[in-house]
């Protein structure tokens, strides 16, 4: 009989199971209800597809996102397993076809929406067919607590009333220990399972930046970093897609928007060509990227503050899907977290309003924090983590220096007082910057004493230094956000407090000059392996990272299997993937071993570049020498020599860039030449322990 190992290895090319993925199976495949919180790319679908396998029955996969579902289906259909969805993407006759399979027993798995269960035909289908289990996804939303509570949900409550032999098993990425209980006894779950994993996503690098202007440049800065990878940016309003995605179009970036206001062909159009690899970037309001399985999505930007931390984590979970380094980069301002109270003081019930402020007010502690990101994430969730150390920007930033703003706080509160409380931070900004706006003109606002003492900074530098006294509390918005002064203020006025601003958080932003660097022998491989994997996922219709992810690719390229057998050993390849595709990548392996016999017999095996490699090569962008390098990455000068060869060895660092930083680290010929006399004799490490032994006789020779 065929058993869990075999299914993991022949159907879903895998060797192992993660953490908690085979207890997980085994309880479903005993009958149990199961309660499992993952987090996103730590393998849930596998959870709930791979123990059907190994059953008899249908199983119902209860989720809220259409896209999710043709997502799944795409994959399970790749993989031979009979597998379709019913919903409101369907016309009524696909859906009454779906039905029909269903109660002939021609399916594995169905896919419905949560809405389904309000109707007693549905349930009365369900009742007439042998079903293993029901699983529901995103399950978070059943709670009332959770950040995306979806009434429909509540339904759900009627399986155990409909069906009360049968197991449920719930998953989510996202749930504290309170949503956690809330869901268990909303599903009525019976002497449930549960399992949670850490929330820690070891393969995310987390950065937040406070946001200059609209960010665009500080996100162009980041794309040049990141060339020839594929992400999604968030934004806060459908006008922001539209005009970020033209501004990076007319960078030369392949970038389309997508938000609701689109008609429903052209957002399946932007998904498909997102999802088929036609485009690379993807600008969105959040109702975009919750569906996608896209394994090889390699960074996640936020332009505004998300709402909450909830949301915040599951839109970064996008990224880094197959366990490669991926980046996930927020910006923020003060007026995001205004505009999200403003929102929820509008549209939410009170007796939600204040868990809703106090979610938003710890998403914005989230975003000044100078504490390991990782580990306030993982503190929301009831988590305990150590600090990351090399995965986010607060533990891996330099200390940085407080820069006084006393005097520029000054003049901003003291225009804000000689225009009597009545304007906002623009028309501030404009008397202190001497504009000659027709308004403030009109309003002899050109009159004033401290008409133009502002001149010397730019708006955005003014901009910093108000989100710093409403931060502190030194300025509170009034209605149409007026600014006003507190007791605080006129400390500051008065020359009793001072006011202080990182360095970091001044308002200014560098613009970043990446140099076009040749691809390396290895991401040259890749690239081609890449290339077919994009021709095979046109041809066929299938999504390129359903065909084999970007780590199958890499070990692939590295590997060059020349056999079957070699090639089922690769992660992601087993006995269907390979009879569907197997041949093909083959073929590639023999062409690329024709054509590159003198290259692949000198090929080294590359070290990974790890984040401590890359940080050395973004100080090394930025003209510093050796020496300086090693002092601002606080490293002996060897190890920046080691770092320098990694980066040479991958093609980061041109052979002529590194002799230009080589000339200056010289040692002396007659030190030179002594060594060379030494190595005549001894190799290199037994003459640094003959140096050791040296110095130690000399010490005791001296006392």
């Amino acid at each position: 009989m065929i058993n869990k190992y075999e299914i993991l290895k022949n159907t879903f090319g895998h060797e192992q199971f993660r953490s908690f993925q085979e207890d997980v199976v085994d309880a479903i495949i005993k009958g149990e209800d199961v309660l499992t919180i993952l987090p996103t790319g730590g393998g849930k679908s596998l959870c709930y597809q791979l123990p059907a396998l190994l059953m008899d029955g249908v199983t119902v996969v209860i989720s809220p996102l259409i896209a999710l579902m043709q997502d799944q289906i795409r994959a399970l259909k790749d993989l031979n397993i009979s597998a379709a969805m019913i919903n409101s993407s369907q016309n009524i006759n696909e859906n009454n076809q779906v039905l029909q399979d269903l109660l002939e027993g021609k399916l594995k798995f169905i896919y419905v929406a949560p809405e389904r269960f309000t109707s007693n035909d549905f349930v009365g289908v369900l009742q007439r067919i042998n079903i293993n289990y029901f699983v529901i996804d995103e399950a978070h939303c059943v709670s009332a607590w959770g950040h995306e509570f979806r009434a429909e949900y509540r339904n759900l409550d009627r399986l155990k009333q409909f069906f009360p032999d049968i197991s449920i098993a719930a998953f989510t990425a996202t749930a504290t220990k309170k949503v956690q209980e809330d869901i268990s006894a909303s599903l009525n779950l019976q002497n449930v399972r549960e399992f949670r994993a850490k929330t820690q996503r070891d393969n995310l690098i987390i950065s937040c930046e406070p946001r200059v202007s609209n960010g665009k440049n500080q996100v162009l800065n980041f794309l040049k970093k990141h060339k020839n990878t594929c992400g999604i940016i968030y934004t806060f309003t459908r006008k922001e897609t539209e005009t970020t995605a033209k501004y990076l179009s007319q960078a030369g970036y392949s970038a389309k928007a997508y938000h609701a206001g689109l008609s429903a062909e052209i957002k399946n159009e932007i998904f498909n060509d997102f999802v088929y690899e036609k485009i690379d970037i993807v600008v969105a309001t959040i109702a975009f990227g919750m569906g996608i399985d896209k394994s090889n999505i390699r960074f996640v930007i936020h332009t505004s503050m998300p709402k909450t931390v909830e949301n915040y984590y599951q839109e970064i979970g996008r990224a880094g899907r197959d366990g490669a380094i991926s980046y996930v980069y927020l910006l923020y301002s003060k007026s995001d977290e205004i505009k999200r109270k403003i929102q929820i003081n509008d549209a939410i019930d009170n007796s939600y309003k204040s868990t809703a402020l106090d979610k938003l007010e710890y998403m914005y502690r989230y975003c000044i924090s100078n504490n390991c990101r990782h580990k306030i994430i993982a503190s929301y969730f009831d988590d305990e983590i150590n600090t990351c150390d090399t995965s986010c920007d607060s533990c891996t930033k330099e200390p940085v220096e407080q820069v006084n703003r006393t005097l520029e706080s000054q003049k901003l509160l003291s225009a804000i007082y000689r225009s009597d409380e009545r304007f906002g931070l623009n028309h501030i900004i404009d008397i202190l910057r001497a504009s000659k706006n027709q308004k403030l003109l009109e309003m002899n606002h050109d009159k004033l004493t401290v008409y133009g003492i502002g001149q010397d900074k730019s708006k955005n530098e003014w901009v910093a230094i108000a989100d710093k006294l409403i931060d502190i509390e030194a300025i509170t918005l009034g209605e149409f956000r007026v600014l006003k002064l507190s007791s605080l203020a006129f400390d500051i006025l008065k020359k009793k407090t001072e006011v202080f601003i990182d360095s970091d958080k001044l308002g200014l932003v560098n613009k970043v000059e990446v140099e076009d660097t040749v691809l390396s022998f290895d991401e040259e491989l890749f690239e081609k392996f890449r290339a077919l994997r994009k021709k095979i996922s046109n041809e066929n219709e299938v999504p390129a990272y359903v065909i084999f992810g970007d780590k199958t690719l890499k070990e692939l390229s590295l590997k060059l299997p020349k056999s079957k057998e070699e090639m089922l050993e690769i992660n992601g390849i087993g006995e269907v993937k390979y009879e569907k595709y197997g041949e093909i990548f083959l073929e590639l392996c023999t062409n690329i071993k024709d054509e590159f016999e003198e290259k692949l017999d000198t090929r080294v095996d590359l070290k990974k570049l790890t984040k401590t490699y890359l940080d050395t090569l973004e100080v090394l962008e930025e003209d510093k020498s050796l020496e300086e390098v090693a002092q601002i990455r606080d490293l002996n000068i060897s190890s920046v020599l080691t770092h320098l060869k990694l980066l040479v060895q991958h093609g980061k660092v041109s052979k002529e860039k590194k002799e230009e930083l080589l000339e200056p680290v010289s040692i002396s010929p007659i030190v030179s030449s002594w060594i060379e006399e030494g190595l005549k004799l001894k190799k290199i490490k037994e003459l640094k322990m003959d140096l050791y032994l040296y110095e130690s006789l000399k010490d005791l020779k001296d006392i």
